[in-house]
């Protein structure tokens, strides 16, 4: 059985987006930290998401020629939606995708990229969370990485069913926000298992559950 693995971005107060959702302290600079979580996430078989990530992405990472397209737009994924199929041909507001290029920049094409065409056939997981995730777990394959929003984040740690966390924690303490533990019934124990330093000030941290 293959492993749920949650990837986020974390603020060292403990926040995955501000209150505002705008996250531009996502977004550095630095190249050694993008070019390790771009090797990370060439790891995963499968993306999974919530409905309104998948909508943003699916209308952005197409045509994106950032960094991130080729291991975003190439592994299959799966999106959780009651929307059933619909999701599929559902279209991000204009005002979402500004937003995504204000904060990510103008790394855009006129055309499509390869694997662009996997956000159509992408599997649409609309049962109870727990016993999609039991048989996308089961599949024989690379790991699976979640990729939030927040929501869906927090859901899928409330369910035990995170099997490793990589938290990039950026140097800035946002005040308030949204954290991605709140919805926890009780504490989740964890183990470190590996944490690395990059010079802009990020650090990876990854945990199993203990």
């Amino acid at each position: 059985m293959r492993d749920l693995i949650l990837k986020m971005s974390m603020s060292v107060d403990g926040f995955v987006s501000d209150l505002e959702g705008t996250n531009r302290w996502m977004f550095g600079a630095d190249p050694e930290a993008k070019a390790w979580s771009v090797e990370t996430i060439w790891s995963a078989g499968l993306h999974i998401m919530g409905s309104r990530s998948f909508r943003t992405m699916a209308a952005w990472w197409p045509t994106s020629t950032d960094i991130f397209a080729a291991p975003m737009n190439q592994i299959p994924k799966a999106v959780f939606s009651r929307q059933g199929r619909a999701i599929l041909s559902d279209v991000a507001p204009a005002a979402e995708l500004d937003q995504a290029r204000a904060i990510a920049g103008h790394t855009q094409s006129a055309e499509r990229q390869p694997g662009a065409d996997s956000w159509a056939a992408a599997y649409v997981a609309s049962g109870d969370l727990a016993e999609e995730i039991a048989k996308l777990k089961a599949q024989d394959s690379k790991p699976i990485m979640a990729h939030g929003g927040v929501s869906f984040a927090r859901s899928l740690i409330a369910e035990n069913l995170v099997d490793q966390l990589i938290l990039g924690v950026h140097p800035i303490a946002l005040g308030k926000g949204h954290p991605l533990f709140s919805e926890l019934a009780a504490p989740m124990p964890l183990k470190l298992t590996q944490s690395r330093a990059f010079p802009g000030g990020v650090v990876a941290q990854i945990y199993r559950r203990a």
